[in-house]
């Protein structure tokens, strides 16, 4: 799409996905963050762009974080929402099922830990949890697109913002803990939005929208000063009352 409205001199306002982090600061309740981390990563299977793909964690509150989180996985119903009250229904098509459990094997093979989940029936993909992942590791490092939560641990802020800026993509960044802490934090991480003390999955209608990186353009849509930017072209005119006088 890009390359075609290049062609044509189009301006093209491009949203591209995202690998978003969830921050967990040293401090924070971990009760209250894992339930943030939980709708973030597991809310319509994971199949949003916002979606957390990336928990990064304090190693203070790691432990405690991977067990409550694992609990909350564990727990959430997976069904059909058509037969009754689930918290996840199916994966959009195979294709995508299969390169979900294609990541999480491959994400165990580099060392990480199943804390929670990794199975599936049909469609229908357990909520699931990895643990004791490096950075460098495939479910860490790739848009995974489903209901998958890599927890990293961090020992300090700079690492934080370090892990954060080291993907490709920036759509959404959450921080949860200290509000002083997070304020840092946000001025030093690449990305289109930052939450402070909520997930990642989070937009409004009239707040402008959009990433940088590979997520897209850094254009921005969404409220009415950026649509009216992102689908008009500015004109600029003058006007005198007569005709200007000049020296030539």
């Amino acid at each position: 799409m890009g390359e075609a409205a290049a062609r044509h001199l189009k301006r093209a306002h491009l949203e591209l996905g995202g690998n978003n982090a969830l921050i967990v600061l040293p401090g924070a309740d971990v009760a209250k963050a894992a339930s943030a981390g939980a709708f973030g990563s597991f809310m319509h299977q994971g199949q949003i762009c916002m979606t957390t793909g990336r928990h990064l964690v304090h190693e203070s509150v790691y432990d405690a974080y991977v067990a409550a989180l694992s609990e909350k996985a564990s727990h959430l119903p997976v069904g059909d929402p058509a037969s009754g009250a689930v918290a996840l229904g199916p994966i959009i098509d195979e294709s995508q099922l299969k390169r979900i459990h294609s990541i999480v094997e491959d994400a165990v093979q580099a060392g990480a830990r199943i804390a929670a989940g990794g199975t599936h029936e049909g469609l229908f993909y357990r909520p699931t949890v990895l643990a004791d992942l490096s950075p460098d590791n495939p479910a860490f490092a790739e848009e995974i697109f489903g209901p998958v939560a890599p927890v990293v641990k961090f020992s300090t802020l700079d690492e934080a913002v370090e892990l954060v800026n080291a993907n490709e993509y920036g759509l959404s960044v959450g921080i949860l803990g200290d509000v002083g802490a997070a304020m840092t934090i946000a001025d030093r991480v690449h990305s289109g939005k930052v939450h402070i003390n909520e997930q990642t999955v989070l937009d409004e209608a009239n707040a402008p929208f959009g990433g940088v990186g590979a997520s897209g353009t850094g254009s921005r849509f969404g409220g009415a000063t950026a649509n009216i930017e992102a689908f008009t072209e500015i004109q600029w005119l003058t006007m005198r009352p007569e005709i200007a006088p000049y020296p030539f």
